[in-house]
C-alpha cells in the first residue's frame, strides 16, 4: 500500500472508531490499538506532510498560533426563541397552535442546554467554518477552536453542503475537573462560562485542553425535510452527535410512539393531554443530568406547518422555550466595586440595596468585566434583576429600569484601585501589572497558606491581611520567619490563634516539593501540572531553574504556553529569592526529599483511579487521589479503557455512567476507607482488593 493510500486508510479507520467512542458512545477498539494506529498516521503524517487530509484526527489538537476570530455573515436564520415561564403559557402556546391549523400537528421537545449556541458550515461533507450566533445575522468565526471537539464531525458521511446548528457545552464532571485546576482568580462561575471562553481562546491548542462537547438539532440543506425528527434521524447518520433525551407530543401516545420508531429515534412518547407530567419529569430529572440544561424547547414537527406559522422579527411562531425558574430578584444598583485579584485580575463587584434570594439576603453580585458591564449598558442607580446562574452565584442579569439621575454606563478606571499603577487590557479583562501591589500580595500570601495549597491552620485571608497590614508579612518566605506572637492582643489575634499559626507553618514544611511549586502561584502551573512535570523527571527547583521551553514541550500535557510561562519565572531574581529562603526555611526542594511512605502497603498497585463526587474524609478530593498514589496507585482526570476503579462520592455523573458501561470496578467511600485502613477493617492485599 502506497504512503497516501495508507493514510486515507487510517484517517477512516479512526474516524469511524472516534464515532463509535464519542457518538455512539459503543467502544469497537482498545484505547492501545486506537493509539498505535494514531501514532502511524502521526508518523507518517510528518514525513508526508503534503497527504493530510483535513479531517485527520491529528488535526484537532489546534495550534499556538494566535486566532482572530472574523465576523461572518450567517447564510440561515439564527433567531432567538419566544419565552415560557410557567408550564400553562407551554400549555397555552400548545393549544393556539394546534387550533391556528386544521392539520394534525406534532411537537417535538428537547432539552434547551445551557451552552454556546454554534452553527457549523458545511461544504461537500467538509467542515469549512464553525461561527457564533453572534446578533443572529453576523457570529465571529472560531473554527480552529471549534475543531477540537472531538464529536464536530470534520468530515460527513455523505458530500452535503450543509449548515447545522448545535450548542456547544462543557459536562458537569468536566467542569468541576478543570476548574479545580485553575488558579482562583480564573475560576469560571459555571460551565456555561469556562464553556464560552474556551470557545474564544486566542490559541486553539489551549482550547483542545478543555473537554468541550455539542448537541446539535437544526440543520438546513437543499433539500426540504417534511419533520423535525427527519432533521434529527438524517443528522445522526451524517455523524453528528443528537440528543436522544427527546419527546414527541401527538393526538395520541401509541401515534407519538409510531413516529419515532418510523424516524429511527430514541425518545418519550405523549399525548397532548400528557405535557404537566413531562414538564414535572424534567424539572426533576435536571439536577440528575451529565450537563446543564436551563430549559425546554417545543418546536412544531411538521415542517409545511411552520412555513405556514413564520416568524415574527425576532422569533419563529412554530416554536417556543420554556425556562426553568430560576432564583431571581428585583433591587437597585448602588455602586460598583472593583477587586484586584492575586495575579492582578479586575473584577467589578455590584453593590445592590439589600434583597432575599434563593433563601439568603444578597448584597453583591459579580458583573465579571467592562465588556459585561457595556453589555448591560449598567448604570448607578439603575433597577436590575439578579439571578443565581446555576442557582448558586448571584449576578446582574438585566436592566428593568434606568435611573432617573442621568447616569451614564459605569467605566472602570484605569488605574488601579489599590496601588494607583495603570492597568493594562488583556482579552476581556482588565489586569493591575504592579508586583508589589497590597491587594496582590495578600492574595498570593492566602493563596500559599491555604487548604487546598500548604494547608496552614488558622493563616486564612483576614489573619494574612492583619500581618501584612502590620509589616509581618510581604512575601511568601516571611510566614516562615515572623514573630507571630508580637501581635498577640491586638486586633483580634490571641494565644491559641499564634499557637495553631506557628504548628501549621511547622507542619507545612512536611509538604512534598509538588506541593511547594504549585503554591508558589505560577500563573497555569497548579497542582497537576506540577505532578506531570514531577513525573517528567522535573522534580527539582534547581531542574526547572535550567530548564529550557525545548525541554518542557517534549513533556505530554505542557504545551508552549505554560512552557513560556514556566521558563520566564525562573528566570525572575524575586521567584528565585523566595525559591532560596524556602529552602533554607526547610522546605522540600526536590522530590528526593520528599518522605517515603515505605510503611504503606503497595495495595494499588497495577491499578489505575479515577474521582467523582463529593467526600465526608477528603475535601479537597485531591486528598483521596493522594492516598491512592501512596499506595502505589495511579490517578486520572477521566474515565478510559485504562482505568481499573472509579472511586465515587455523593453526587457522581456521568463518568459513574461511563465506569458502568465499561466494567469498570466502583468503589464507594466507606469501601475505600475500609481499603487503606482508616475503617473499621484493616488494609487489604491487592488480591483482595479484586473483590470490590
Amino acid at each position: 500500500m502506497d504512503v497516501k493510500k495508507e493514510i486515507e486508510t487510517l484517517v477512516k479507520t479512526l474516524n469511524e472508531y472516534s464515532r463509535a467512542y464519542y457518538i455512539d458512545a459503543k467502544p469497537i477498539v482498545s484505547d492501545v490499538e486506537y493509539d498505535r494506529l494514531y501514532d502511524r498516521l502521526l508518523k507518517l503524517e510528518k514525513e508526508n506532510p503534503d497527504f493530510i487530509l483535513p479531517e485527520s484526527p491529528t488535526q484537532r489538537v489546534g495550534s499556538d498560533l494566535s486566532n482572530d476570530f472574523p465576523e461572518f455573515r450567517h447564510t440561515i436564520p439564527v433567531l432567538s426563541l419566544d419565552k415560557a415561564y410557567s408550564d400553562s403559557e407551554v400549555i397555552s402556546y400548545m393549544q393556539k397552535t394546534i387550533a391556528k391549523r386544521a392539520n394534525d400537528l406534532s411537537f417535538v421537545a428537547e432539552e434547551k442546554i445551557d451552552g454556546i449556541s454554534m452553527v457549523l458550515y458545511y461544504e461537500k461533507g467538509l467542515l469549512v467554518r464553525a461561527v457564533t450566533r453572534g446578533n443572529g445575522e453576523v457570529g465571529n468565526e472560531v473554527t480552529a477552536n471549534i475543531k477540537t471537539i472531538a464529536t464536530v464531525p470534520l468530515r460527513l458521511t455523505e458530500e452535503i453542503d450543509i449548515a447545522v446548528r448545535g450548542e456547544v457545552y462543557l459536562a458537569k464532571e468536566d467542569f468541576f475537573r478543570v476548574n479545580e485546576s485553575l488558579d482562583e482568580d480564573k475560576k469560571a462561575a459555571n460551565p456555561r462560562n469556562l464553556a464560552a471562553g474556551t470557545v474564544r481562546r486566542q490559541k486553539s491548542a489551549e482550547a483542545s485542553l478543555v473537554p468541550l462537547n455539542i448537541f446539535c438539532y437544526e440543520g438546513f440543506w437543499d433539500k426540504s425535510p417534511e419533520s423535525h425528527l427527519e432533521i434529527l434521524s438524517y443528522l445522526k447518520r451524517l455523524g453528528f452527535r443528537v440528543n436522544d433525551h427527546i419527546a414527541l407530543f401527538s393526538s395520541s401516545k401509541e401515534k407519538s410512539e409510531k413516529m419515532l420508531e418510523d424516524a429511527g429515534l430514541t425518545g418519550r412518547a405523549y399525548s397532548f393531554t400528557e405535557m404537566q407530567d413531562y414538564i414535572d419529569f424534567k424539572t426533576k430529572e435536571r439536577k440528575d443530568l451529565a450537563y446543564e440544561i436551563d430549559g425546554l424547547v417545543f418546536k412544531v414537527n411538521e415542517i409545511k406547518e411552520r412555513e405556514v406559522l413564520g416568524y415574527t422579527e425576532h422569533h419563529p411562531r412554530w416554536a417556543i422555550a420554556y425556562k426553568f425558574e430560576s432564583p431571581q430578584a428585583v433591587s437597585t444598583l448602588l455602586g460598583i466595586t472593583v477587586q484586584v485579584g492575586r495575579t492582578g485580575r479586575i473584577t467589578p463587584v455590584a453593590e445592590l440595596k439589600e434583597v432575599q434570594l434563593g433563601g439568603s439576603t444578597i448584597k453583591r453580585a459579580t458583573l465579571h468585566n467592562q465588556e459585561y458591564i457595556d453589555s448591560l449598558e449598567l448604570a448607578i442607580g439603575d433597577t436590575v434583576s439578579i439571578v443565581k446562574r446555576g442557582d448558586v452565584i448571584p449576578q446582574v442579569e438585566d436592566v428593568i429600569e434606568k435611573n432617573e439621575l442621568g447616569n451614564t454606563v459605569y467605566k472602570i478606571d484605569m488605574h488601579c484601585p489599590c496601588c494607583n499603577s495603570p492597568l493594562k487590557k488583556e482579552g476581556a479583562h482588565l489586569f493591575c501589572r504592579n508586583p508589589e501591589c497590597p491587594e496582590q500580595v495578600i492574595g498570593t500570601l492566602s493563596f500559599f497558606a491555604s487548604r487546598t495549597q500548604m494547608d496552614i491552620e488558622s493563616l486564612g485571608p483576614k489573619t494574612v491581611k492583619v500581618f501584612y497590614e502590620a509589616g509581618l508579612l510581604r512575601k511568601v518566605e516571611d510566614i516562615y520567619n515572623a514573630d507571630y506572637s508580637s501581635l498577640i492582643g491586638q486586633k483580634g489575634i490571641g494565644v491559641k490563634t499564634v499557637e495553631a499559626i506557628v504548628d501549621g507553618v511547622n507542619e507545612s514544611k512536611k509538604q512534598p516539593f509538588k506541593i511547594v511549586l504549585s503554591s508558589l502561584g505560577i500563573a497555569e502551573l497548579g497542582k497537576k501540572s506540577a505532578e506531570i512535570l514531577e513525573n517528567a523527571g522535573f522534580d527539582s527547583f534547581d531542574k526547572l531553574k535550567d530548564a529550557t521551553e525545548e525541554d518542557l514541550l517534549k513533556v505530554d500535557g505542557i504545551g508552549s504556553v505554560m512552557a513560556k510561562i514556566i521558563v520566564d519565572s525562573f528566570k525572575e531574581p524575586r521567584l528565585l529569592e523566595t525559591i532560596e529562603k524556602l529552602k533554607e526555611a526547610g522546605l522540600k526542594m526536590s522530590s528526593d526529599e520528599d518522605e517515603k511512605e515505605s510503611d504503606l502497603d503497595q495495595i494499588f498497585s497495577g491499578t489505575t483511579w479515577c474521582v467523582t463526587g463529593s467526600f465526608k474524609n477528603f475535601n479537597p478530593r485531591d486528598k483521596a487521589l493522594s492516598e491512592i498514589e501512596k499506595r502505589g496507585g495511579k490517578t486520572s482526570g477521566s474515565i478510559s479503557g485504562k482505568t481499573t476503579h472509579l472511586l465515587k462520592g455523593e453526587g457522581g455523573g456521568s463518568k459513574t455512567e461511563k465506569a458502568e458501561k465499561l466494567g469498570i470496578k466502583i468503589v464507594s467511600e466507606d469501601e475505600f476507607l475500609s481499603l487503606i485502613g482508616w475503617g473499621e477493617k484493616k488494609a487489604v492485599s491487592p488480591i483482595q482488593l479484586e473483590l470490590f
